[in-house]
């Protein structure tokens, strides 16, 4: 969620941490604040608010100094305010930290370290760490690490600056993210990778309780005993301009406009052209082998938010196509059920950065119970890669937005082809069906940019329904899942309450909240079903409710049932989630901008929820 960077080398680092923290905004975050080495003593410069405060405190009264540290905060400990700000220092000011994540026992520590004299400014949790820092400092802060990292329960990543050691940085880490970056002209550190893209495309990834000691000439490594050791650089494919906003209004706008480039670039790494012309799986781009595959008895998937989504599609591909049964757990909840892994399980992970907590924590579980474990993820490198047994990248490229939208297209990508893939190999699909189910994929590419290139129409519609307070989105079947998906971009960043259901649940209750003038958009992409979902239909309009209603192109039964058509091209029933997501995402974007609502980052969300 927060955001850290830091840096000590030959330039001013003020300016260096303000590029810096401005490429983590789209993380989420109430507050910022830095702390730069001056010479004498460490400056502290914190604000409530967006960057633009803190800039404004730091016009006013500059810093100079070419060694820093500076965060983005998120608050959960402690209300958002100056005070409750990060950097964190000790009494004397000597210490300064950054800190993401949770620390889980900082009242037991405080109440301990308050006994012993220490006087705490803040209501975080956070502030709990320097002050236990130079109460066991040894005048090494490597060996002070050391001693001190086992005491902290919960997660975090820390970055450290310390007057007695003026130009170097610490920083370390559990089940938090931290990267760092060599330049030319220093060193860097930072929480997610678009921070360093301007000065360098290779990163270093840190373990669980790796520290590093940052220098202006160069970074060391050290495991929790204080053992030295190598590391070698990941680079970065995707440059600083991929992080940017290329003239769009909002990253998530640009996001969108990329879907149909992230929907090829997540499949052509996987398939090729065989024998006859016919589209096949390139050999070893799958990463499960038929033995494996065969000996899969079930499929459990684990994931929160929009990747939850493309787990609940990918249920009825897996048991469809594969024949697996399959079971979709929220990550969140999943540990706090005793839940029962089975021997022959397959355990599939999916998470945009692979970095949020409730699903790391959910692919170890799983890896305790032995059973092999696969993971869907946007990063190189992250945890969830490389903790899995088995890795499929989307190769979206970076999504800064906290709305996800290529994410969800590029996840379901890999899903559809891992079932396919599976099915292949357990004797359920042809290399014919295999052959014409991979030739529809990969026209999705085409017909998602004919829905991204119509985005009038549901600007049109936002327009007219600015002022609602609330809408539904119905279906059955695949399109129920749809609705959800569709329903949580609206409700997140244009602030109308939405909901989604079950068309057939509808006369269980739900109905009850429709009346005249009632927004309810109804997903009925789904051949065999479109009857009932005309009965649906009949049964909103009688209330007074405006239906929206996202069929396909050659649909014609529902027309004069409802009031406004939007249609998606041709394709298979078990392809639609994919095509219906962006008239969803385009509606959630307009009706945001229509309502003026802070659109790449809105209110109370961040976009990596590293924090259980």
């Amino acid at each position: 969620m927060c955001g850290i960077v830091g840096y000590t080398g030959s330039e001013q680092a003020t300016p260096i941490l303000m590029r810096g923290l401005s490429r983590l905004e789209y993380r989420g975050y109430d507050s910022a604040g830095i702390a730069v080495y001056n010479g004498s003593e460490l400056v502290v410069k914190k604000a409530k608010g967006k960057l633009s405060e803190l800039a404004g405190r730091i016009e006013a009264a500059p810093v100079a100094g070419c060694v820093g540290i500076g965060h983005t905060r998120w608050a959960t400990h402690g209300e958002p305010s100056d005070i409750n700000s990060h950097p964190h220092t000790d009494g004397d000011g000597a210490i300064a930290i950054v800190h993401n994540g949770i620390i889980e026992n900082y009242q037991e520590l405080k109440e301990a370290l308050i006994a012993r004299g220490c006087v705490f400014r803040s209501e975080t949790d956070t502030e709990v760490v320097p002050h236990l820092i130079r109460t066991y400092y040894t005048g090494s802060m490597l060996e002070t690490l050391i001693r001190v990292l086992p005491m902290l329960q919960g997660s975090f990543a820390l970055a450290i600056a310390s007057k007695d050691d003026p130009d170097t940085l610490y920083c370390t880490r559990k089940d938090s993210p931290l990267v760092l970056g060599k330049t030319d002209h220093g060193s860097l550190i930072a929480s997610d990778i678009p921070a360093l893209l301007e000065y360098t495309r290779d990163v270093y990834l840190l373990d669980d309780f790796d520290i590093a000691r940052v220098r202006p000439e160069g970074i060391s490594f050290y495991d929790c005993l204080g053992n030295e050791k190598t590391k070698e650089a990941m680079h970065v494919d995707w440059d600083v301009k991929a992080a940017e906003k290329g003239g769009y209004a909002h990253f998530m706008l640009k996001e969108i406009h990329e879907e149909p480039a992230a929907i090829h670039n997540t499949l052509a790494p996987l398939i090729e052209i065989g024998r006859a012309n016919k589209l096949r799986f390139r050999k070893d781009a799958m990463p499960i082998n038929e033995e494996d595959a065969n000996a899969i008895k079930n499929i459990i998937i684990s994931a929160c938010g929009t990747s939850y989504h493309v787990g609940m599609v990918s249920r009825f591909i897996f048991e469809k196509l594969a024949g697996i049964p399959t079971q979709v757990e929220i990550a969140s909840e999943f540990r706090y059920r005793d839940p029962i892994i089975q021997d022959n399980s397959l355990f599939i992970v999916i998470s945009q950065s692979g970095e949020t907590a409730d699903t790391i924590a959910a692919l170890r579980e799983a890896k305790n119970c032995g059973v092999k474990t696969l993971a869907i993820t946007n990063v190189v490198g992250s945890t969830v890669a490389r903790e899995a047994d088995y890795v499929i990248y989307t190769w979206a490229g970076p999504e800064i937005a906290v709305a996800s939208t290529k994410a969800f297209v590029s996840q379901q990508m890999v899903a559809y082809a891992l079932a396919a893939d599976l099915a292949v190999k357990r004797g359920k699909m042809t290399e014919d069906e295999l052959a014409d189910y991979l030739h529809e994929m990969d026209q999705l590419s085409a017909k998602a940019q004919i829905l991204v290139d119509s985005w009038e129409i549901q600007a049109h519609a936002a327009n007219h329904f600015r002022s609602i307070r609330n809408s539904f989105y119905i279906g059955r079947h695949l399109d129920a899942i749809s609705c959800m998906e569709a329903a949580l971009k609206l409700k997140e960043i244009s602030y109308v309450q939405t909901e989604a259901y079950p068309a057939g649940e509808l006369k269980h209750g739900t109905l009850s909240l429709v009346e005249d003038g009632t927004l309810v958009c109804a997903i009925a992409t789904q051949t065999d079903l479109i009857d009932k979902m005309i009965s649906n239909i009949k049964e909103v309009k009688v209330r007074g409710g405006y239906v929206i209603a996202f069929v396909k192109e050659s649909e014609t039964r529902i027309e004069s049932e409802v009031d406004e058509v939007w249609r998606i091209p041709e394709c298979p029933d078990i392809f639609t989630p994919i095509l219906v997501a962006i008239p969803g995402q385009l509606f959630g974007y307009y009706m945001a901008l229509e309502r003026g609502t802070d659109i790449d980052q809105p209110r109370n969300l961040a976009k990596s929820v590293t924090v259980e």
